[in-house]
């Protein structure tokens, strides 16, 4: 018997695929730096268990296919505080925002159609192409321009007659780019010259290092039918494990199909809509003091990073992530080796390879993506394990041989 050919095509996740190294180090009694995926540290809100404490339920049901009228209710609150008005019946509730990405691309695409997206790009996007049988088509920033939009022209050149969306995450996981007006504008230009959908990944919204806030892509009226947003709590509340997300959008068509497909799993995660209708009521000074733990994090990795010889690296403006390019042939090699044969002090650190973060084959070898999602000692200790470890990783012929 065989498996179905996108069982066959989807990609292991870079994130994920070298974990039983890191757990065969600790096996050996390692302490092990997870820099490889984006598990905030910071503590869940107090609010969001209290809320748990003061639910009193009995029976844990089903909650309603779209989401709960108290939970939306709340993402509507909270979305017209970003200058984003929206009404319940324009929010489908998710599990997580992995599931919204999957119903939005799901409700635009059928099987052998085209999303375009700007790489380096979240890793599971191409897993979502896999799953769907869509084709994930790559136009690469540069990170000599700081990762931003690449040129029109370079968009132009992807189009083809099956292509039917624009798919973006802004700021941008894993490059840290935040897009501004300008490129938001060529983008809008540009799906709407084709008739095309665009889809804006906003789970990092608040995360933000310079004056300028991300711009909501519903926020922008000249887009407001073609234009969808999807969203997660994960990080924005330290509650990854809640699972609950949003898709939401102006058009009508394009959210009752949605729903058919939020219908078919039936609920998202009651419990964590709970949770999340009190944390969207925090107030401003929670996101102060978040952002500002994680501008100093970035600041001490960019720090660390610049005392690595041969290192290349942008300091981002948004998001918790950066990518950086090693001065190493095949940075998974280099990943496998820290977790399998490197140590200082019985401690090593594990990174996300960046090759994983493309769809052109073979592009981002050297690079790795860090998460700075440790507190500042640990991560400073952790970026400093990467740091001996360069000066001492010797990548065998094999390794060198296999870069393009």
């Amino acid at each position: 018997m065989n498996l179905s050919q996108r069982a066959q095509r989807a990609p292991a996740s870079p994130i994920r695929k070298l974990v039983p190294l890191a757990d065969a180090a600790r096996a050996r009694g390692r302490r092990v730096f997870h820099l490889n995926i984006g598990q905030p540290d910071i503590p869940t809100p107090p609010v969001m268990w209290e809320a748990l404490r003061k639910a009193q339920i009995d029976v844990l049901s089903y909650s309603p296919s779209g989401g709960m009228a108290e939970f939306r209710a709340a993402l509507q609150r909270y979305y017209r505080r970003h200058g984003v008005e929206l009404a319940p019946e324009h929010f489908i509730v998710t599990t997580a925002g992995s599931e919204a990405i999957l119903f939005a691309l799901a409700a635009v695409c059928d099987p052998g159609d085209e999303v375009i997206v700007s790489e380096p790009l979240y890793a599971n996007y191409n897993g979502y192409g896999a799953l769907l049988d869509l084709r994930i088509v790559p136009v690469t920033a540069a990170p000599e321009a700081g990762y931003a939009l690449p040129p029109r022209e370079a968009l132009e050149a992807r189009v083809t007659p099956r292509t039917r969306a624009l798919l973006l995450c802004n700021p941008c996981n894993p490059t840290g780019h935040v897009y501004a007006r300008g490129e938001l504008e060529t983008a809008i230009a540009f799906v709407r010259k084709h008739d095309l959908f665009i889809i804006v990944d906003e789970v990092y919204r608040e995360f933000f290092y310079g004056d300028d806030a991300p711009v909501p892509i519903l926020a922008l009226p000249e887009i407001r039918e073609r234009a969808v947003m999807v969203d997660s709590l994960s990080k924005r509340f330290s509650v990854c494990g809640a699972r609950i997300g949003c898709l939401a959008s102006y058009n009508e068509e394009l959210i009752s199909a949605a729903l058919k497909f939020a219908q078919a799993r039936l609920s998202p995660p009651t419990l964590g809509q709970i949770m999340g209708a009190a944390a969207l009521e925090l107030p401003p000074t929670y996101y102060a003091e978040v952002i500002e733990e994680y501008r100093r994090r970035r600041d001490a990795v960019i720090e660390e990073l610049a005392q690595m010889p041969g290192v290349l690296c942008r300091a981002p403006q948004g998001a918790f992530y950066v990518m950086a390019k090693l001065p190493v042939p095949d940075a998974e090699d280099f990943v496998r080796w820290l977790l399998q044969d490197f140590e200082v002090d019985r401690e090593t650190t594990m990174l996300a390879p960046g090759e994983g973060f493309y769809a052109t084959p073979g592009a981002g070898r050297s690079e790795v993506r860090i998460a700075y999602v440790l507190a500042e000692e640990k991560l400073r200790r952790a970026m400093r394990i990467i740091g001996a470890g360069l000066r001492a990783y010797q990548p065998s012929a094999a390794t060198s041989a296999r870069t393009p």
